[in-house]
């Protein structure tokens, strides 16, 4: 068997690590730990792999898929949900960590996906103060709608003080984010161009570089596709169906849709954009959605040409 044409799947759980070898059908089991990683990492590198595959989940893999890239191996990290239509297409039902696995590995002979580079310590830094922010601001979300419905004098100054804390611990967050941008050059020019757009503020741009460094590097569908904004035929036959967005960075989204909305009032451009389709007949939600994609491809085009 050539070494170039194994694949490597990997299931990630929070103690241990399940490892299949495609084709040759060899797994294992080892714990997650960094001893454990180190010697994997050297079994891999005398295998040679095509790629090696594992799913996201939610940041366990990130310690293990940054020890195998810091090794020059290939490393594809993939969305759940592939791997879940690769299952149903091959009609898999069963579900063990070992089948995962080698469910993976026969998905990386068969797809061969794209290894795409891993964000560095200080960017993963900058999507974890990002993502703890969004979890405070939805927190805070709830204790207020709970206020709306509170009666008792004793609760609702308890759930004011709840909230009362963590407007606190947003504003520490703005100020911890807006250091680690202020800190490096290249993330502070970026913030500065994206924020030169009229409905761009400082949390918009901050989510933009820690949740989608890829703006200015693709074109405006790469772009569009990569926040879940490029729409999706329906067709077949001499059927023609809705056209509708899918899938993509869900935190990307959310934050052009509060930057849209802003835009289509403050934004010149998109605002007459955004007027012209609904003048059209354009239900709003459409209009909106188009608008959105119009300001990302905005903004995608001032980060390639670096100008305001």
């Amino acid at each position: 068997m050539a070494k170039d044409s194994t694949t490597v799947g990997i299931d990630v759980s929070r103690d241990a690590l399940d490892i299949w070898l495609h084709p040759a059908g060899e797994c294992w089991r080892v714990d997650y730990d960094t001893d454990h990683i180190l010697e994997l990492v050297e079994a891999l590198g005398r295998v040679a792999p095509q790629v090696i595959v594992m799913e996201a989940t939610g940041g366990l893999e990130i310690p293990l898929a940054a020890g195998l890239a810091g090794a020059s191996l290939s490393v594809a990290v993939i969305n759940p949900r592939q791997s879940r239509d690769f299952a149903r297409s091959t009609g898999r039902l069963a579900k063990t960590d070992r089948l995962d696995a080698r469910l993976l590995a026969e998905y990386g002979a068969a797809v061969n996906p794209e290894p795409r580079p891993l964000p560095d310590a200080e960017q993963r830094e900058l999507q974890e103060l990002v993502s703890h922010r969004q979890g405070l601001v939805d927190a805070r979300t709830a204790e207020r709608n709970r206020l709306a419905r509170t009666t008792s004098a004793m609760v609702r100054d308890r759930i004011q003080a709840c909230i009362d804390w963590l407007a606190q611990q947003i504003s520490q967050s703005d100020a911890d984010i807006a250091e680690l941008i202020g800190s490096n050059q290249t993330w502070q020019e970026q913030s500065q161009l994206l924020q030169s757009v009229p409905g761009v503020g400082p949390v918009v741009s901050a989510v933009l570089i820690a949740r989608l460094p890829e703006l200015g590097r693709l074109n405006h569908k790469e772009i569009a596709a990569l926040a879940g904004l490029a729409p999706f035929n329906r067709d077949s036959g001499q059927w023609r169906g809705r056209r509708s967005i899918w899938g993509g960075r869900r935190s990307v989204r959310s934050a052009l849709y509060m930057a849209t909305v802003s835009a289509t009032r403050f934004n010149p451009a998109i605002k007459t954009f955004y007027q012209r389709l609904r003048q059209a007949g354009k239900p709003a939600k459409v209009a909106l959605t188009a608008s959105m994609r119009k300001l990302l491809s905005i903004l995608n085009a001032i980060a390639r040409n670096r100008q305001p």
